[in-house]
Protein backbone atom coordinates (compact mmCIF):
# COMPACT_ATOMS: atom_id res chain seq x y z
CA UNK A 1 0.00 0.00 0.00
CA UNK A 2 1.34 3.32 -1.23
CA UNK A 3 0.27 7.20 0.23
CA UNK A 4 0.44 9.88 -2.03
CA UNK A 5 -0.45 13.37 -1.69
CA UNK A 6 -1.79 15.40 -4.85
CA UNK A 7 0.30 18.43 -5.20
CA UNK A 8 -0.99 20.07 -8.28
CA UNK A 9 -3.20 19.38 -11.70
CA UNK A 10 -1.16 20.05 -15.06
CA UNK A 11 -3.26 19.20 -17.80
CA UNK A 12 -3.95 15.49 -17.56
CA UNK A 13 -1.94 14.63 -15.00
CA UNK A 14 -2.23 14.63 -11.51
CA UNK A 15 1.50 15.55 -10.06
CA UNK A 16 2.01 13.55 -6.60
CA UNK A 17 3.76 13.46 -3.90
CA UNK A 18 4.87 10.12 -2.37
CA UNK A 19 5.71 9.77 1.60
CA UNK A 20 9.26 9.43 0.73
CA UNK A 21 9.29 12.77 -0.86
CA UNK A 22 9.59 11.89 -4.65
CA UNK A 23 6.86 13.28 -7.00
CA UNK A 24 5.13 11.19 -9.69
CA UNK A 25 2.71 11.68 -12.48
CA UNK A 26 -0.43 10.06 -12.50
CA UNK A 27 -2.96 10.38 -15.40
CA UNK A 28 -6.05 11.93 -14.46
CA UNK A 29 -7.87 8.97 -16.09
CA UNK A 30 -6.18 6.58 -13.59
CA UNK A 31 -7.58 8.85 -10.49
CA UNK A 32 -10.70 8.76 -9.07
CA UNK A 33 -12.98 12.04 -10.71
CA UNK A 34 -13.58 13.99 -7.37
CA UNK A 35 -9.62 14.11 -7.11
CA UNK A 36 -8.68 17.79 -6.41
CA UNK A 37 -5.57 19.18 -5.27
CA UNK A 38 -4.27 18.01 -2.06
CA UNK A 39 -6.39 15.02 -2.01
CA UNK A 40 -4.72 12.12 -0.05
CA UNK A 41 -4.69 9.23 -2.00
CA UNK A 42 -4.00 4.89 -1.11
CA UNK A 43 -2.36 2.99 -4.04
CA UNK A 44 -3.70 -0.61 -3.33
CA UNK A 45 -4.16 -3.75 -5.36
CA UNK A 46 -3.68 -1.76 -8.72
CA UNK A 47 -6.02 0.85 -7.98
CA UNK A 48 -5.94 4.21 -6.37
CA UNK A 49 -8.53 5.45 -3.72
CA UNK A 50 -9.28 9.03 -1.86
CA UNK A 51 -8.30 8.59 1.68
CA UNK A 52 -11.00 10.81 3.22
CA UNK A 53 -10.10 10.17 6.99
CA UNK A 54 -6.49 10.86 6.09
CA UNK A 55 -8.10 14.30 4.66
CA UNK A 56 -9.66 14.95 7.97
CA UNK A 57 -6.86 14.46 10.16
CA UNK A 58 -4.53 16.43 8.23
CA UNK A 59 -7.45 19.42 8.13
CA UNK A 60 -7.75 19.01 11.81
CA UNK A 61 -4.11 19.31 12.33
CA UNK A 62 -3.50 22.54 9.89
CA UNK A 63 -6.82 24.09 11.61
CA UNK A 64 -5.40 23.83 15.43
CA UNK A 65 -2.03 24.95 13.72
CA UNK A 66 -3.95 27.76 12.51
CA UNK A 67 -5.78 28.70 16.01
CA UNK A 68 -2.44 28.57 18.12
CA UNK A 69 -0.29 30.90 15.82
CA UNK A 70 -3.41 33.16 15.51
CA UNK A 71 -4.64 32.66 19.34
CA UNK A 72 -1.09 33.73 20.10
Amino acid sequence: MTKLTVDRIEGEYAVCELEDGSFKDILLSDLPSELKEGSMLVYSNGTYFIDYAAQEERKAKLFALQNSIFDE
